[in-house]
């Protein structure tokens, strides 16, 4: 669940109990180009007060101006559309004429929210069916499959984790990487059996165990919505993890390391009888070229591989670090070579 929903929820929640009126507008379809994809949630207060994005600035400024003028009255929930003619979509700033389709629902105690809230911080899958017709809204058990449906009459939305990633180590970096990919949306567990990087671990939202990286990934059951990112520099720790997770689905095995150190440890996994197609699916060196140095930008540059993985976008070799690097060395080496222009 992106964490910026997750925010409209807290948000929600906090401000029906304060007594205040709210309206949750959810993205239900999108024909053509939109900014924020379907299961996409905004929150208004009956004061204009809002959190959460339905399609980047122009029809929130539409749904707040109408809250404003005509307030939250008790009532059903209704599907309206954005953008239907050019005008519309020149007016609300569709880009390339696209259309939006919403459902925009009057909060009360038969929408569940805390209930939702309350599920989707103990990290469960949930699934919400509301009902058009009554407003009556109904939690039950999701899959990581599982995707909005409307039909005009009932809304199904998915909330929780999508995503899982799995970090071995517990260093100075882990600790940015992970602060990232829990705003990004993903249910974050880090690995390392080493006290003295745990007894020093202080990032929220994010479960810590203390076993070994190859029973960890085991356990987890890893699947295609899983990411496995090593970066204690550590061959006992980080060759374990690995070992175990190119064979599984994840959609991302990815190791920490200089262009060296990754080829010796390609050698080291290969006497593990793991194939060539195991094997190619390693990222490493890990992340996309951006210059990083720091633990922080380095942490970016990783979690932007992770990201285009996850969206099924294959980055050209240029941009990954290993490609990058040489193709500046070859550009370094041409230049040294070549003779001034007379």
């Amino acid at each position: 669940m992106d964490s910026v929903d997750l925010e409209v929820l807290k948000s929600s929640v906090r401000w029906l109990a304060e007594g205040h009126r709210t309206l949750l507008v959810t993205v239900v379809r999108t024909w053509g180009s939109s900014p924020r994809p379907e299961g996409a949630m905004l929150a208004v207060r009956d004061d204009g007060l809002v959190v959460g994005s339905v399609s980047g600035g122009c029809i929130e400024d539409d749904i707040i101006d109408r809250v404003r003028r005509e307030g939250i009255a008790s009532g059903r929930p209704e599907a309206v559309k954005y953008g239907i003619s050019a005008e519309e979509a020149h007016r609300f700033g569709l880009p390339c004429g696209g259309t939006i389709e919403l459902v925009t629902e009057p909060l009360s105690a038969d929408s569940h929210l805390d209930e939702l809230l309350e599920a989707v911080e103990n990290g469960k899958l949930v699934a919400r069916t509301l009902d058009m017709a009554s407003g009556r809204a109904t939690l039950g058990p999701a899959q990581a499959t599982d995707g909005l449906a409307f039909d005009g009459n009932t809304l199904l939305t998915i909330h929780g984790p999508r995503y899982r990633m799995l970090v071995i180590g517990a260093g100075q970096l882990s600790k940015y990487l992970c602060q990232i990919a829990v705003g990004l949306g993903f249910q974050v567990t880090v690995c390392d059996p080493r006290e003295e990087y745990t007894e020093t671990w202080d990032i929220p939202g994010v479960t810590m165990v203390r076993t070994m990286p190859d029973d960890t990934v085991t356990e987890m059951q890893l699947d295609e919505r899983s990411a496995v990112i090593a970066v204690t520099h550590d061959p006992k720790l980080d060759d374990l993890a690995l070992m175990e997770a190119l064979r599984t689905r994840a959609f991302y095995v990815g190791a920490l390391g200089s262009r060296r150190n990754n080829q010796a440890r390609r050698e080291r996994l290969k006497e593990f009888d793991l194939n060539d197609m195991q094997l190619a699916r390693l990222h490493g060196p890990v992340g996309i070229y951006i210059g990083s140095r720091t633990p922080p930008e380095i942490a970016i540059s990783i979690l932007a591989e992770v990201v285009a993985a996850k969206n099924h976008v294959s980055l050209p070799d240029i941009l990954q670090v290993e490609g990058a690097k040489a193709a500046r060395e070859m550009a370094a080496s041409e230049g040294s070579t070549c003779s001034p222009a007379p």
